[in-house]
């Protein structure tokens, strides 16, 4: 996963790219067999150990999915956690720390 989060006005824009096939198990490889399912099932989002976030997925989200959600309050320094789970029993952590938006 790729994570950005910055602060500004006051809340943490949070943008998280996840690398996942999300495979919905309906499509099939060149020779016609299925390709089995494979896609993320929960994610969850927290800011300096609290839950901010939590999501349920399905089929419906495309590969490599972009995630972008907003946090009211939070400061430059603070500690952003996102991990999921998907189908398989598979799992990822990763965290970014929360830094001011460049200067134009």
């Amino acid at each position: 996963m790729r994570i950005r989060a910055t602060l500004r006005s006051g809340r943490i824009e949070v943008r998280v790219l996840i690398a996942h096939p999300m495979e919905t198990g309906l499509r099939k490889d060149e020779a016609g067999n299925p390709i089995p399912a494979w896609y993320i099932t929960d994610v969850t989002a927290r800011v300096n150990d609290r839950i901010v976030m939590k999501t349920a997925w399905g089929t419906a989200v495309s590969k490599d999915p972009l995630l972008v959600f907003h946090v009211l309050g939070g400061a430059v320094g603070d500690r952003v956690t996102v991990d999921w789970i998907d189908n398989r029993g598979d799992r990822r952590t990763d965290e970014a720390t929360v830094v001011a938006p460049a200067s134009p």
